[in-house]
């Protein structure tokens, strides 16, 4: 039976959901090949991430609750590409959600409300990294208008196997013409 939407509150993570958090990550760490980390993480390991998504801007944590409950039963987090400044308006966009919740339709919250929290940033691009075999992962990203972009075979290795990781990606702000990197776009000066 699906998930009633009613029963699920999406909203910015706090501090005070960190130890869920971390459970839920550390299932994934241990149980699966679809995060590369392989030891589980503590609270105190995992704090700095949580702290690097504030509730505005492009790098956002945005959890989905169970009203009744009030237990966390995902999470949706979009973070930087790459430290490089050029890479400032593409994220890197990810969703875990309990195993048990599997269909019921929280990732889809989550990734819809973590998209409309982005229209309003200065974010060009997002980007998923997929380790192989994820087909319910893939399903997700396509259902979002994410493309694939690239594939890094055998990338990373973990449970004594060598695992691919397909790179999607979505467009988020369409470039105006005539503005930076449009084809009508004077070419910048080096002075060369």
């Amino acid at each position: 039976m699906a998930q009633d939407r009613a029963e699920v509150q999406v909203r910015a993570g706090t501090e005070t959901d960190l130890e869920a958090l971390v459970e839920l990550y550390n299932h994934y760490v241990s149980e699966t090949a679809v995060t590369f980390d392989t030891v589980p993480l503590t609270p105190e390991q995992r704090r700095p991430w949580l702290h690097s998504h504030p509730e505005d801007g492009p790098h956002r944590l945005l959890v989905a609750q169970d009203v009744r409950s009030g237990r966390i039963l995902g999470y949706a987090a979009s973070s930087p590409l790459s430290p490089k400044p050029a890479y400032a308006t593409s994220v890197e966009v990810s969703v875990y959600c309990a195993p048990d919740t599997a269909g019921r339709g929280v990732g889809t919250r989550l990734y819809e409300a973590l998209f409309q929290a982005l229209e309003g940033e200065d974010v060009h691009r997002a980007y998923a990294g997929i380790a192989q075999p994820n087909e319910a992962s893939t399903r997700l990203h396509t259902r979002f208008g994410f493309k694939e972009a690239g594939r890094y075979g055998e990338v990373g290795r973990k449970f004594g196997a060598y695992w691919d990781v397909v790179w999607y990606e979505k467009e988020l702000r369409p470039r105006e013409p005539g503005g930076p990197g449009s084809p009508s776009a004077p070419a910048p000066d080096r002075g060369l």
